[in-house]
C-alpha cells in the first residue's frame, strides 16, 4: 500500500497524538486508524505517536498519496507537489456543506479542485452538489471527467452506551458552536418555552472560543442549563448521550449530520427542521420534522414529557427498530471500505 498524508488546516499534534474534538481532528484520526502511520501534513516535522509529521514540501508525490481536506487549496497542493517533477497524486476530502462558500472566487475555486482532483464527499447530498457546482461553474472537458465517490461518514458503534434515564429530561444543542448557520437563537428561543411548560436541563458542550460568548454566558446563568467544554473522550461523550432525552436541531444546512445520528443510535430523541439534509438521514414518515419555532415546541414538549411513547412511535415507522436501522445506514464500516477502495481504484495503490 502507498504512504498517505493528510492534509487539514488548523489541525495540532499535542503529547504525540492529533488534538481536539471537532470534526476535522475526529476525520484525522479516523483516517489515520484506517490507513496506520498515514502521515499529517504540518508547518514543520517531528515524530508522533506512531505517525510523522512532515511539511508539505518534504512529501514525496512518488510515494504518497495526499489526501486534501482545504478541498479549496488542491491546485496549490499540487503545485507544490509537482515542483521536482514528479507527478502528484492527491485528491480531495469534502467532509462539510459546500454552502458555507458563497463568494463566487470561493465557489469557482471549489468547482475547479473538485473537477482536477478526485473527490470524496461525505454523503450522497455533498457529492451531489458538488456534482453541481462542477457542472455549473467549469467548461464541459472537465467537468465530464470529474472523479466523485461517496459514503456517509457513519459512527463507531461500539462505542454507544446503555441507556439511563435522567430524573429531569435532558435537552442536548446538538452542535458545537453557536455560529449563525447552526441558528443557536432558535434553540435558546424555543427550549426557553419548552422550559415554562415543563421541567428540562438543558445541556450545551462548546468549543472553547465559544464558551465565552455573549450567549453562552447569558444561557449558564439560568438554573435549568448547563454550559462547558467539550467532553475530553469520546467514551464520555457516549455516557452523557445515553442519558440524553432529546435534541433540538436548527441547523439550516448540513452536508450529512453526524452529531445527530450519534445522538439518536444513542436513543435521544431528534426533533429537526423540516429541510432536505435531515430528511436524507431519516426514514420516509419520520414524525418529528418542523416548519416553524412553534412545531418544535409542541414536538420538543411530547419528546420530553413522552419520550417512552415517541420511541415505540419512532420504531413503529420502521417496523420495528429505529435504531437498528439508523445502525444499518450509519455504520462507519461502509465508509471506511468505500474510501479504501476510492484509493486504490484512483491510484492504483496497492
Amino acid at each position: 500500500m502507498a504512504a498517505l498524508a493528510i492534509l487539514c488546516d488548523g489541525v495540532t499534534v499535542a503529547e504525540g497524538r492529533v488534538a481536539g474534538h471537532d470534526a476535522g481532528a475526529t476525520l484525522v484520526r479516523r483516517l489515520q486508524r484506517l490507513f496506520p502511520g498515514a502521515a499529517l501534513v504540518g508547518p514543520r516535522a517531528q515524530r508522533a505517536d506512531g505517525f510523522d509529521v512532515v511539511p508539505l514540501e518534504l512529501v514525496d508525490p512518488r510515494e504518497t498519496v495526499v489526501v486534501n481536506m482545504d478541498v479549496l487549496g488542491s491546485p496549490a497542493v499540487w503545485r507544490t507537489l509537482a515542483a521536482g517533477g514528479a507527478e502528484p497524486r492527491l485528491m480531495n476530502f469534502v467532509w462539510w456543506n459546500t454552502s458555507q462558500f458563497t463568494h463566487p472566487v470561493q465557489r469557482a475555486s471549489l468547482a475547479l479542485s473538485c473537477a482536477l482532483f478526485p473527490t470524496f464527499a461525505n454523503s450522497l447530498r455533498t457529492a451531489t452538489e458538488v456534482r453541481e457546482i462542477i457542472s455549473s461553474l467549469t467548461v464541459p472537458q472537465l467537468a465530464e471527467r470529474a472523479r466523485i465517490d461517496w459514503a456517509n461518514l457513519g459512527i463507531r458503534l461500539e462505542h454507544v452506551q446503555p441507556r439511563e434515564e435522567p430524573a429531569v429530561p435532558v435537552v442536548l444543542y446538538p452542535a458545537i458552536r453557536l455560529s449563525e448557520r447552526k441558528q443557536p437563537q432558535l434553540f435558546l428561543d424555543v427550549v426557553e418555552r419548552v422550559r415554562r411548560r415543563t421541567p428540562i436541563q438543558v445541556e450545551m458542550r462548546l468549543q472553547e472560543s465559544h464558551l465565552i460568548s455573549e450567549m453562552a454566558i447569558r444561557l449558564s446563568r439560568k438554573d435549568w442549563a448547563w454550559v462547558g467544554p467539550l467532553t475530553a473522550t469520546r467514551e464520555d461523550y457516549y455516557y452523557r448521550l445515553a442519558r440524553t432525552t432529546a435534541f433540538l436541531a436548527t441547523a439550516r444546512d448540513e452536508s450529512y449530520g453526524l452529531e445527530y445520528v450519534e445522538a439518536m443510535v444513542a436513543g435521544a430523541i431528534g426533533v429537526l427542521p423540516d429541510r432536505p439534509w435531515a430528511r436524507a438521514i431519516l426514514p420516509d414518515g419520520y414524525p418529528y420534522l418542523y416548519r416553524d419555532a412553534a412545531e418544535a415546541e409542541e414536538l420538543l414538549v411530547r419528546a420530553v414529557t413522552q419520550p417512552a411513547a415517541c420511541r415505540a412511535e419512532l420504531d413503529r415507522i420502521v417496523g420495528g427498530d429505529f435504531v437498528g436501522w439508523l445502525r444499518s445506514r450509519h455504520d462507519d464500516t461502509e465508509f471506511e471500505d468505500r474510501f479504501e477502495a476510492a484509493v486504490h481504484r484512483w491510484f492504483r495503490a496497492g
